[in-house]
């Protein structure tokens, strides 16, 4: 038989930073999620380089050069030189032009890096969406955490106001002589030690509410209430394990595969001949040493070249076969990946079913210390007890009251990291 239990938290503030509201703020203003939007577009940018990369470049090309003996402005053709035209001759020359270069051929290395800055891109998307995930997983477990302890706190507070009644009541006691002061002692002790847990709780939630504020972006003072349904788990762990594979956290490894097979392929491009073109137009100027004065010469000058490399010692083959280990590494990768997915999933399955039976465990206990707390107290009027007797009934009840609340808030938790892991946390 399923079991269904509604919790409604005590209302924090009427005017408090709900949860949703928390992480929404968070996945906007978060610095690590700022960084990795950072990483994202520099990706797109590497592959918008990449791809601008394989039209060359256009430059604007000058300079001055001076010789010990006279030179001519442009290279002379045989007919020229013999034609009886006079020549302009200077021994420095200025030059000014624009060149352009571009790789006609490089064995497919420019398609291949095209292709790996491509898929570092995609990578780089679920790399945001995993970081995402993280952080509101942290910010609900945190807040959660907050929750809890105002609860205890709250709690601590009654157990205190109930001691404090206790020790009043003793005092009367005493004052009548109906009882030791021993008691009386012992009834202040503890009003001293559960007000001790009080300081320590209000410690404790100042602590978190610092961590949730540095995590989320901006100060959180109030907290809105959470409504928690504790309710018996039925999940299929084959199932959940069946969408494993597609899952991002285990997709970014696959991407990973592909780029590594992409720097394989890249790394072969060596192989194979390399082409480029080279042109120019420009002009050189020069002092005339004649009676010309300043003259200038064209130049043009378009050239192919091929570099083909035939040995270079095993260079090549060692940068190919450390790409080959490079991919080898990231299908182990992947396979431990998926390995870690699943063990994840049975680890937040069972953390569900544990909190589960473990705030079943405590309500149960909370409700049979209570009763004992009832009738140890009666005794103690009717003088059948001591007071050791019934403070340890009271410190027992107020434990399982402690295991109860964190029981509830723990259970919550453990629904929210299977959704981390499952990626459903971020809507």
């Amino acid at each position: 038989m399923k079991y269904f239990l509604s919790i409604f938290l005590i209302s924090i503030s009427l005017f408090g930073d709900s949860l949703e509201e928390l992480v929404d703020f968070a996945l906007q203003n978060n610095t690590l999620i700022k960084k990795q939007t950072l990483n994202r577009d520099i990706a797109s940018l590497k592959r918008e380089e990449s791809k601008k990369a394989q039209y060359g470049d256009v430059a604007l090309v000058g300079g001055v050069d001076h010789y010990n003996s006279p030179r001519t402005l442009s290279p002379l053709t045989p007919s020229v030189m013999m034609g009886g035209v006079p020549i302009t001759t200077t021994k420095t020359i200025y030059s000014v032009g624009v060149s352009y270069s571009v790789p006609l051929f490089t064995g497919f290395a420019q398609t291949r890096e095209i292709q790996m800055s491509e898929i570092a891109k995609k990578m780089a998307n679920v790399k945001v969406k995993l970081t995402k995930e993280q952080l509101a997983y942290n910010v609900k477990s945190l807040y959660l955490s907050i929750l809890a302890q105002m609860e205890m706190l709250n709690a601590q507070k009654s157990y205190t106001k109930a001691l404090i009644e206790l020790k009043n009541t003793i005092s009367e006691y005493v004052k009548l002589g109906k009882r030791a002061k021993i008691d009386l002692l012992k009834a202040e002790a503890n009003v001293e030690s559960s007000l001790t847990s009080q300081e320590t709780t209000k410690a404790n939630i100042k602590t978190l509410k610092a961590t949730l504020s540095s995590l989320v972006g901006k100060s959180v003072d109030e907290l809105e209430e959470v409504i928690i349904t504790v309710k018996k788990p039925s999940y299929d762990v084959k199932s959940l394990f069946a969408k494993s594979a597609s899952l991002s956290r285990v997709n970014i490894y696959d991407m990973g595969i592909k780029k590594a097979q992409k720097a394989v392929q890249k790394s072969k491009s060596t192989k194979y001949p390399q082409i480029n073109l080279n042109s120019y137009f420009g002009k050189n100027y020069g002092d005339d040493i004649g009676p010309n004065g300043w003259d200038n010469a064209d130049m043009v000058q378009v050239g192919l070249k091929l570099k083909y490399t035939l040995f270079d010692f095993g260079k090549r083959d060692i940068a190919i076969q450390k790409a080959k280990l490079s991919e080898m590494e990231a299908k182990l990768d992947r396979a431990q990946v998926l390995l870690d997915v699943k063990k994840m999933i049975i680890e937040a399955v069972a953390k569900i079913e544990k909190n589960y039976y473990g705030y079943l465990s405590s309500t149960k206990e909370m409700k049979l210390s209570k009763k004992s707390e009832d009738i140890e107290k009666v005794r103690y009027e009717n003088g059948v007890s001591t007071i050791n007797d019934l403070l340890l009934a009271k410190s027992k009840s107020e434990f399982a009251l402690a295991k109860t609340i964190l029981a509830k808030y723990d259970y919550q938790k453990s629904i929210y990291y299977l959704d981390y892991v499952l990626e459903r946390g971020v809507k």
